[in-house]
């Protein structure tokens, strides 16, 4: 039946849905190391990885040379040996599309260009690429030229800034992007063809930059993205080359319009295009993610679309609804659902660091930002999670390079498997489901109405949306919007577009138009009063009704929550909180075609819910839980210190009786920074990693006195970033 099918699963999901991390590739290899930070993986319920060159490997092993590719034929031989996966990774380092500088090393030619303002132009000097595009009235000239941008190098030295950092190559110019393919691609096949589409599962290209970083661009004299012969296509379109000049006084015309689209079309035809096709041509997929969060255009390329979180863009401190970089959950994994693709993906937590007194403190990332950033992505729907990163070294200035690692050199890898586990049940839980989405929210390509899409959010309206290209395969039926294999029953943001208004009203005048949340109708959920910082998201699995519910917020959700429901019969309401992986049963009132019930949902809290009938509930093992009561400890005791491990261990006692108490469920609370390990009468008994700390103790309590053990272990920018945060007991 399908709740036991998904229960099932649930508890423990197949290695499919592993996370992948990505591994930083970045010291002096080992075999032997190699092997035995992989194996580590396994123990710690991590199948797969993203094999990413990154910054701190020594020049005596170059880029794609023999030895390097020794180290990483035995990464994935290993990989193939532990039963895992790999996800190979396009550069070294990033952006992507460059080959590390051996692009533009190869022709100078196909470096970077970009499109400039100049007062004068004389050709004596310059190559034959660098050339006026058009001469303007006033005299001065639009120039293609080298705009000498650069890309971050996997040797120190080659970062951003520096002298040795690697020229970006000119990824709109065919030439290049195949020169890039058979450099990158076609050497990383011929080493290991034999593990392609088994053990090799992808090929992740990494926020691909048309003019690269650092270049000669300034807010005074700036660079638009360009390559050779632009002027030509968009000519073919009716533009005017020099109607392009608005772009430096920071206007809009019909020709800039085109150009945009150009650049557009062009960076998806040449640059995903053809490493879509290879990848296809051999049997993975083309993974990674576009430059921008709201890029949703090219995700069509990708067999897994995803995006990339990174520098604390969208934290708990802002709520995760202000700005572009708020769109990024549902860009993937909308585009994914209209584009039948079971996975979309993202690359989360990358520098994602707190700040104090008005900078970033390197590596501090807490156990709560780790649970509310995959919560974050989960309840918008992506299902592969690209955690950045577990460092292969962190020695010497490597573990300054974009920290932290959030997994070996973490204080909780000890206990990783709470969160890869709870990582592999949200990828469980959203991959081959049908969303219920009823609104579809038109958007164009880096247009993705994130200001308007609060009240939806925060009035648990769920939405996808629905790119204009997509508008082409839809049709209207019964006054339902059809896509593919979603069907909404309204639609918002038609008339941000007017030029496909009176279009849109031809082919679908049935279908319901909006312009707010309110204007969607009733909820699928409702609750007694506004509840702005619940996220909740409605989809069918295995046939069953699920909502998954997240607490974005700082305060306990307590409210009564009512969900619509389509038959008379009697339903239960089962309860998975994916992240403690326990099951349960939440009581109902059935009533006027909804089933009210209590929803408590605390901070950090996240919690699935499947509407099912008694039958179901009974044969899948669920139980409604007893009455929670809170183990009062007669006064902690500091026993001991560990400095240099970051750790204070306290210990208490609690008296029970297993006569008068065993009906319920005995809770431990504890108010400590930041990650806290819990012992009964010398048994471990689990682990918790924010405020407010709670955990079920009743399985381990005895008759009589119990001994209470708790370790807290602080934050590593302790350790690594030179901070001063306190840890313990608070």
């Amino acid at each position: 039946m399908g709740l036991s099918i998904v229960t099932e699963k649930l508890k423990d999901p197949d290695r499919e849905y592993t996370a992948f991390p990505f591994w930083f590739f970045n010291g002096d290899f080992t075999d032997e190391e190699i092997i035995r930070q992989i194996r580590d993986f396994k123990e710690k319920g991590i199948y797969g990885f993203v094999l990413h060159p990154r910054m701190g490997i020594p020049e005596s092993i170059p880029y794609l040379s023999d030895i390097f590719m020794h180290y990483v034929k035995t990464a994935v031989e290993t990989a193939r040996e532990e039963g895992m996966q790999v996800v190979l990774y396009d550069e070294g380092m990033y952006p992507s599309g460059s080959a590390h500088g051996m692009i533009a090393a190869a022709d100078p030619a196909l470096a970077s260009v970009g499109l400039t303002l100049e007062d004068s132009w004389n050709t004596q000097g310059h190559p034959p690429e660098e050339r006026p595009v058009a001469r303007l009235a006033d005299g001065k000239f639009l120039v293609c030229r080298h705009n000498r941008g650069t890309i971050r190098g996997i040797h120190f030295g080659e970062d951003d800034g520096e002298a040795k950092a690697p020229l970006s190559a000119d990824i709109l110019n065919p030439a290049a992007v195949d020169l890039f393919l058979q450099l990158t691609h076609e050497r990383y096949y011929a080493v290991l063809k034999e593990y392609f589409g088994t053990t090799v599962i992808g090929f992740f290209t990494d926020e691909p930059s048309i003019l690269g970083r650092n270049g000669l661009g300034t807010p005074e004299k700036p660079f638009f993205p360009w390559t050779p012969g632009l002027e030509e296509e968009i000519c073919s379109r009716g533009g005017r080359p020099e109607e392009l000049a608005a772009l430096f006084e920071g206007k809009e015309n019909r020709t800039t319009a085109i150009y945009r689209q150009v650049i557009t079309d062009r960076e998806g035809r040449v640059y995903y295009g053809k490493l879509s096709a290879w990848c296809e041509a051999h049997g993975i997929a083309l993974m990674g993610h576009p430059h921008q969060s709201d890029d949703i255009d090219v995700q069509q390329f990708f067999g897994v679309p995803g995006q990339d979180l990174a520098l604390r863009w969208v934290a708990p401190e802002k709520g995760g609804l202000e700005g572009m970089d708020s769109v990024m959950g549902k860009c993937s994994s909308d585009a994914a659902r209209l584009m039948g693709r079971r996975r979309n993906s993202n690359e989360c937590f990358g520098a994602c660091n707190r700040s104090e007194g008005g900078r970033q403190v390197p590596w501090y990332f807490t156990g709560s930002d780790m649970k509310w950033y995959l919560d974050w992505l989960a309840v918008r729907g992506v299902n592969l999670f690209i955690p950045h990163a577990f460092y292969y070294s962190i020695e010497g200035a490597r573990k300054e390079e974009r920290p932290p690692d959030v997994g070996p050199n973490s204080i909780w890898w000890g206990r990783y498997r709470q969160i890869s586990g709870y990582m592999s049940r949200l990828s469980y839980m959203g991959t081959d489901v049908k969303n219920c989405a009823r609104v579809a929210v038109l958007c164009d390509n880096r247009d993705l109405h994130w200001k308007e899409m609060q009240e939806f959010y925060e009035s648990q309206v769920e939405f996808n949306y629905l790119p204009l290209r997509f508008l082409e395969a839809c049709r209207e039926e019964n006054g339902k919007l059809l896509c593919g294999d979603q069907t909404y029953d309204c639609m918002f943001g038609e008339e941000k577009y007017g030029r496909l208004q009176e279009q849109l009203r031809e082919r679908m005048p049935g279908v319901k138009r909006i312009r707010s949340a309110a204007e969607a109708g009733r909820p699928d959920m409702r609750l007694q009063k506004p509840c702005p910082s619940l996220r909740l998201t409605h989809f069918i699995k295995e046939g069953k009704e699920c909502f998954f519910l997240v607490n974005e917020g700082e305060e306990t959700i307590s409210e009564t929550a009512e969900i619509k429901i389509t038959e008379d019969k009697n339903c239960c309401l089962a309860a998975c909180d994916l992240w403690k992986n326990e099951y349960y049963g939440i009581p109902v009132r059935q009533q006027e075609g909804y089933l009210a019930f209590p929803l408590e949902l605390g901070r950090r809290e996240s919690l699935l819910l499947l509407l099912c009938t008694e039958e179901e509930f009974r044969e899948a093992g669920f139980r409604y839980r007893a009455e929670k009561e809170e183990i009062r400890i007669r006064g902690w005791k500091l026993i001991g210190e560990k400095p240099h491990d970051l750790q204070k261990e306290y210990e208490g006692t609690f008296y029970w009786e297993k006569e008068r108490d065993k009906e319920k469920r005995w809770v431990l609370h504890a108010a400590a920074e930041e990650m806290v390990e819990y012992y009964v009468n010398g048994r471990f008994a689990g682990v918790t990693l924010w405020n407010p700390h709670e955990i079920e103790l009743s399985g381990l309590l005895e008759e009589g006195e119990n001994h209470l053990r708790i370790v807290v272990t602080g934050n590593p920018a302790n350790r690594y970033g030179a901070a001063a945060i306190p840890y313990g007991l608070l």
